[in-house]
């Protein structure tokens, strides 16, 4: 029995005649939303699955439903259960034993940076042809910098903005590839251009396609991932574009040495900006075969398509009938949830939502405030204005992009090991103490500037880098995700305002470890418990981590570690304490967005 055929462009579920929608008051609707499945009776459980493949015509799948269903449940009831096959035990145990065995399809790279990076080797030489290159002149600096900041000044401004609409008619799929052919033809455009105002029009367009991506990719990465790496292929998001970056920098340090061809001023500053959209359309192209998000799919109310991607993303069919449900439940309370409220306004209105937004703006925030983007696009032009020849600047630029790369990678295999908070909480401080103003006191005791803008790389790449983008795609529910990742990334797509204070990465980083919940290999289903903690309770806790990190990394004591939440087992089901405070609170939210 097949799926009725349903619209791709209808609002965020289809209606159907009988559909599997019950009218929950707020108490369940918050049990729901909180531990979707949990504590109810095996037979209900059956019976609410057969109802759900009947209303969605999934009959034909009814018993790798009902196992999946017990598998949302209790993640480890396959090794008690006889329903379960020798093969699905098997599979289900590996996919925490063996994390990182994983379909082919969910290592799609996405490289994002090379069309950021290349402006750094091109400012060295455009200005003197476009008549802006005068190094004494005020009026050049800035419209130098204006033209570097094009991208990023369409981003805050204006193209992610954009996220949440071109994701609700076109999907997750469909807006990367937009974005990557934007990306492309803005590119080709750049190397085309012949007055500074041209090339600045061309790279305000070139952030329609930086903006949107930003936003998607790590959404749609994290709405693609199985729990227990999913902190990992998000970040590695993160990880391909410090790679598009040292890619860039190695793209300038070639086509430097490029001479002018008869016709053709500047060739090689040319070639730098043309050559920057390869990525972007090799992307375009790949992403063609690349499966849509489930989560999206099911918010359209195409189940049968969900689940046949879920098939590609996952070994076996109990895996993706597990997922499908799963997802299924969590989409009917927050559907409930959501019916006739303003996004934006519960943006900080609802405590679950402005704890997530107030983190990962923090975070977010302090990664451009430290001053990275100082360096990776004006590091040319300080180290020629520090004494060095263009091509010393171009290959120290290098050595920076490679940097930021290659100490981005251990962070993959770190995330969701010893989880974001953690990573945040060791590496700003230690970055920060070596963002631009204190690498001038370091210049004394190694006596080479390149090699202080290089401990910074070595420091921010492993924890300030990756963990915004994954700590901000996971932390929204799904009903404002969209909305959400949108205001994170206009934070840090403001770099065209960073300004490299030395203390803005420790002061960004003690907020963020004050005010954010901790994420580690976590299900969905657990942000929300996380995130009704009063802020209040973060920050002080935040705040005793600091005398037990002394103790224990300092004074190699042994301290007891405070446990903020308790957990009781692997299927997060709360303390009873800790189940009636999220609930009263999920339940005040719930009536004063009902009043």
């Amino acid at each position: 029995m097949s799926s009725p055929p349903l619209n791709e462009k209808s609002d965020a579920v289809v209606e159907h005649p009988h559909q599997h929608r019950p009218k929950l008051d707020t108490e369940t609707r918050a049990i729901a939303y909180q531990i979707p499945c949990a504590g109810i009776p095996h037979d209900r459980l059956m019976a609410d699955v057969e109802i759900f493949a009947q209303e969605r015509g999934l009959t034909h799948l009814l018993p790798e439903l009902k196992k999946g269903a017990l598998v949302a449940q209790d993640p480890t009831c396959h090794d008690r259960l006889d329903v379960f096959t020798d093969e699905d035990k098997r599979i289900l145990t590996e996919e925490v034993t063996h994390r990182w065995r994983q379909t082919p399809t969910l290592y799609y790279p996405a490289v994002q940076g090379m069309d950021e990076a290349v402006i750094n080797g091109a400012q060295i030489i455009y200005p003197s042809q476009f008549g802006i290159g005068d190094p004494t002149s005020k009026r050049d600096s800035w419209l130098v910098g204006l033209v570097n900041s094009a991208p990023y000044l369409c981003c805050a401004t204006l193209s992610c903005w954009l996220t949440h609409p071109l994701n609700h008619y076109l999907g997750r799929k469909k807006t990367i590839f937009v974005t990557c052919m934007i990306s492309f033809l803005t590119c080709i455009w750049s190397g085309l251009t012949n007055t500074w105002w041209h090339l600045f029009i061309a790279r305000f367009f070139l952030g329609f396609g930086i903006g949107p991506k930003s936003a998607t990719v790590p959404v749609y990465t994290a709405e693609c991932s199985p729990a227990p790496i999913r902190g990992a292929l998000v970040m590695m998001w993160q990880m391909w574009t410090a790679f598009g970056i040292a890619l860039g920098d190695l793209i300038d340090l070639a086509f430097y040495f490029i001479p002018d061809t008869p016709g053709v001023t500047g060739l090689n500053w040319r070639l730098m900006l043309g050559s920057a959209g390869i990525p972007g359309l090799i992307v375009c192209m790949q992403v063609l075969f690349a499966p849509e998000s489930p989560r999206w799919l099911i918010s359209k109310g195409r189940y049968e398509d969900a689940f046949n991607e879920l098939c590609r993303l996952r070994f076996s069919r109990v895996q993706a009938a597990r997922d499908l449900y799963y997802i299924h439940v969590l989409l009917e309370a927050e559907n409930e949830m959501k019916k006739g409220r303003n996004r934006v306004v519960e943006m900080f209105t609802i405590p679950r939502n402005r704890h997530a937004a107030l983190a990962s703006w923090v975070v977010m925030f302090g990664q451009q405030f430290c001053g990275v983007n100082v360096i990776a696009y004006y590091s040319s032009n300080i180290f020629l204005a520090s004494g060095f020849t263009q091509v010393a600047a171009l290959a120290s630029s290098l050595g920076f992009g490679a940097l930021n790369w290659l100490f981005a990678i251990p962070a993959v295999f770190t995330i969701d090991t010893f989880g974001r908070r953690k990573l945040a909480f060791v590496h700003i401080p230690l970055h920060g103490h070596l963002s631009p103003n204190h690498r001038f006191l370091l210049l004394e005791y190694f006596g080479d500037r390149a090699c202080c803008w290089h401990l910074f790389a070595i420091f921010y790449s492993p924890g300030e880098g990756p963990v915004p983008f994954t700590y901000s795609a996971e932390a929204f529910p799904l009903y404002i995700r969209d909305v959400g990742m949108s205001f994170a990334t206009a934070t840090t797509c403001r770099k065209v305002l960073s300004v490299g204070m030395q203390h803005g990465a420790v002061f960004s980083g003690c907020l963020f470890c004050s005010s954010c919940a901790r994420r580690k290999a976590r299900p969905w289903r657990s942000s929300t418990k996380f995130s009704l903690s009063h802020l209040a309770q973060h920050a002080a806790y935040g705040l005793r981590q600091i005398p037990y990190g002394f103790k224990k990394f300092v004074l190699f004591q042994n301290p007891v570690p405070e446990q903020l939440y308790q957990l009781e087992s692997e299927s997060e089901v709360s303390s009873a304490a800790g189940d009636d405070k999220a609930k009263a609170e999920m339940k005040d939210d719930l009536e004063r967005a009902n009043v």
